[in-house]
């Protein structure tokens, strides 16, 4: 029950659409190294994950680790405008790495086997572009050489982060450090027992303009005062050995050579990481969509019901053909917003950011769930991806942002467009 055809849905027309061949190469490798090492591994990740300490590291991720590795699928994001001396990644454009996350993103462990995986991705794009020179030594180093992993701390418990400027966790000097305090939680990859550093976004300044109050700041998750409170669940799922944590920091001393690129420039950061972080998510879950279309026709061929196949029914073919065309959309929706962030930078491709964000998980939901109803119960059980599928793809209406967050920047964008001052509208308030 893999459904993990060769064929790349879609990749005849992604030359193009100005996907380069370098690119289009390493799709095919890729596409191969999951149809040989991936797929066939699946039902042995879960038999190791469930053998004695769910989080303790996995043995067969790092087989396959070093078998990309040496196969150079290794580092595959990054593009210039992060890296432009190309000294860590493979130099990919974000246009060229979009069918590439796909393909990775139809096992949802997968992207680490490639060290493309969340938080770790926009952490390591974080440090290229904002690191000292001593934060890349000390951090970005073994994070792209995949000997450690990281968390990245922003949304808290006690109040609604969707508007990040509510974060109430402290980032106060003293003498040559900084001392934090606050909980976070849903910080991923917490879990395992590799992560040994933090992204912190707190407050620096609370008097500060709006906007430059906040900072980033580097803490190792060993320091004293730092303790995780509890593993948190995904409708159920632990997501071991990975998982998301909810983290105390009790007056956690790290020196000031930890603050990322200075005081007050948090939410400059925050754009920076999360625009690119935000399309990964996308990509990746076009890949799980494609998975489950590809499940769903899989079973209305084999599965007999009336008298005759499923797939013979006509409402069974108008789910495949809903799914096919919302899939497509989708894609081209993902292409279109990487290529602008390519051209025109993350800042002028924000509303073809947000956009993609409602649309990617809103596709993947229906499809998947399309997918669970042709295989009736089987497809709410363990015998099946899709009910884990489901439920990822469901967090990711509300990670990095919910809905009416981005929905609110496409409006906002459209209504500039067609000339509409907002503010005016609202009386002169912004």
């Amino acid at each position: 029950m893999t459904a993990a055809p060769h064929a790349v849905p879609g990749a005849a027309a992604l030359a193009a659409f100005g996907v380069s061949e370098r690119a289009l190469e390493l799709l095919d490798r890729l596409t191969r190294f999951m149809a040989e090492h991936i797929y066939p591994n699946e039902a042995a990740f879960l038999a190791e994950v469930g053998a004695g300490d769910r989080w303790a590291h996995l043995h067969l991720l790092e087989d396959l680790k070093a078998r990309a590795q040496a196969e150079g699928l290794w580092n595959l994001f990054l593009p210039p405008a992060s890296d432009p001396e190309g000294r860590f990644g493979a130099g990919l454009s974000n246009l060229d790495y979009a069918p590439l996350a796909e393909q990775m993103g139809r096992v949802w462990w997968a992207p680490e086997v490639f060290n493309c995986s969340a938080p770790d991705t926009g952490n390591m794009e974080v440090l290229a572009r904002y690191g000292s020179p001593e934060q890349q030594e000390r951090w970005l180093g073994p994070l792209l050489r995949g000997e450690i992993r990281s968390g990245f701390c922003m949304t808290e418990p006690d109040v609604a982060s969707s508007d990040a400027t509510n974060i109430r966790a402290s980032i106060r000097r003293d003498g040559d450090g900084y001392v934090i305090s606050g909980r976070k939680w849903w910080t991923s990859g917490a879990g395992d027992p590799r992560c040994q550093v933090a992204i912190f976004m707190g407050q620096t300044d609370p008097a500060a303009e709006r906007w430059r109050q906040q900072s980033m700041i580097l803490v190792p998750l060993d320091a004293p005062g730092v303790t995780r409170e509890r593993m948190l669940t995904v409708f159920g799922y632990d997501d071991a050995p990975h998982g998301h944590a909810e983290l105390s920091f009790h007056e956690v001393r790290v020196p000031a050579s930890h603050l990322i690129l200075g005081e007050g420039r948090g939410f400059e950061i925050a754009q920076g990481r999360l625009g690119p972080g935000r399309i990964h998510h996308c990509m990746r879950l076009i890949g799980q969509a494609e998975r489950a279309l590809e499940l769903m026709v899989a079973r209305a061929a084999a599965r007999t019901a009336f008298g005759k196949p499923l797939a013979a029914h006509q409402h069974t073919r108008e789910l495949i053909a809903q799914s096919r065309m919302e899939i497509d959309q989708a894609r081209l929706l993902t292409l279109q917003a990487a290529q602008m962030m390519d051209t025109v930078g993350n800042k002028a491709a924000r509303g073809e950011i947000a956009a993609i964000k409602v649309v990617a998980p809103g596709v993947a939901l229906r499809v998947i769930d399309r997918a669970i109803q042709v295989y009736g119960g089987a497809g709410v059980s363990q015998d099946t991806p899709l009910a884990q599928m489901y439920a990822h793809a469901r967090t990711l209406r509300l990670a990095d942002g919910p809905d009416i967050v981005h929905t609110e920047t496409v409006a906002k964008a459209e209504l500039a467009r067609q000339g509409i001052d907002l503010r005016v509208a609202r009386g002169g308030k912004a």
